[in-house]
């Protein structure tokens, strides 16, 4: 079975939760279904945006059933890794079952497996689902690159179809593009202040943390550069640039939910042990937000 690649933006999507931390699904479901509103290309719930290392395995279920249930004709792509092979499959397999359209996959963290180990890994929950999978390199979360060797073994599995690039490293995700053009494999930014140089030199959009703020005006900057209207994608690319900063002064996502719920889009509640944004940062991310007038699809 050979899957299409996935191209344009994609939000990784926060999760809301109650004043208790639990759960709020019925403002995940508004998120989502506003987020498809707003022309996005598909949603990525439980990924490192959603909180899921702090939610239990039966939590990270639900979410993807509830967003799956909301969306109409978007892609879900789950998050379903972890540091445990065995554990990464498990979820993947709950994931498939709960009615997932693909899988992202962080690479292991904390145990920082050799390249052997990390493809072994990846090729695993690869044979065993079924899936389109997108492998998620972002070694200041996990201590450790995906080789590009790694990346570029992987890109021939049928089932891994994409490389979430959050390195910061252009010559390295570069060389990923380069090397895997001949395969049906795509080169997705994991960070937003990225996104159009990786679109330029090859890659095919955005796993975004901003477009949970500002869906249209990223979805419009992804689309120009996809078609070569650069000019257009670079005028995006700068008029959101400052809040593609804002979103990281402090650990993602607590500036996002911050961001949201100044959009009108709460709680900003997180669970422990992530803290409130610094007031400082706050006031700036409101001046950013401010200068920043809403679209009306977004609303």
């Amino acid at each position: 079975m050979t899957h299409d690649t996935f191209d344009g933006v994609f939000p990784a999507m926060t999760t809301p939760f109650h004043e208790d931390e639990s759960i709020d699904f019925e403002t995940l479901q508004d998120n989502a279904r506003r987020l498809e509103r707003a022309g996005v290309d598909g949603v990525v719930p439980v990924g490192t945006t959603g909180e899921s290392a702090t939610m239990t395995h039966d939590e990270h279920i639900e979410v993807v059933e509830a967003v799956v249930e909301a969306v109409e004709d978007v892609p879900v792509i789950a998050g379903s890794g972890s540091n445990n092979t065995r554990e990464a499959l498990e979820l993947s397999r709950r994931a498939e079952a709960a009615g997932a359209d693909a899988l992202l996959l962080i690479s292991p963290y904390y145990n920082i497996p050799e390249p052997d180990g990390m493809e072994n890994h990846f090729r695993t929950v690869a044979d065993e689902v079924d899936l389109p999978q997108i492998i998620y390199n972002v070694p200041g979360r996990t201590g450790r690159n995906i080789a590009v060797r790694t990346a570029v073994n992987l890109a021939s599995h049928e089932n891994v179809v994409g490389y979430k690039a959050a390195s910061g490293d252009m010559g390295r995700i570069c060389e990923v593009i380069e090397r895997t053009r001949n395969e049906t494999f795509t080169v997705l930014s994991g960070d937003d202040g990225m996104t159009l140089p990786v679109v330029a030199t090859g890659g095919t959009g955005c796993i975004s943390v901003a477009a949970n703020v500002e869906p249209g005006r990223t979805v419009e900057m992804v689309h120009a550069a996809l078609a070569d209207e650069m000019d257009r994608a670079r005028e995006r690319h700068y008029e959101l640039g400052p809040l593609f900063r804002a979103l990281f002064v402090e650990t993602n996502p607590i500036p996002v939910k911050e961001a949201m719920a100044m959009r009108g889009h709460p709680p900003r509640t997180m669970r422990s042990p992530l803290s409130y944004l610094d007031e400082q940062n706050r006031n700036h991310l409101r001046e950013v937000l401010a200068a920043l007038e809403p679209v009306d699809a977004e609303a």
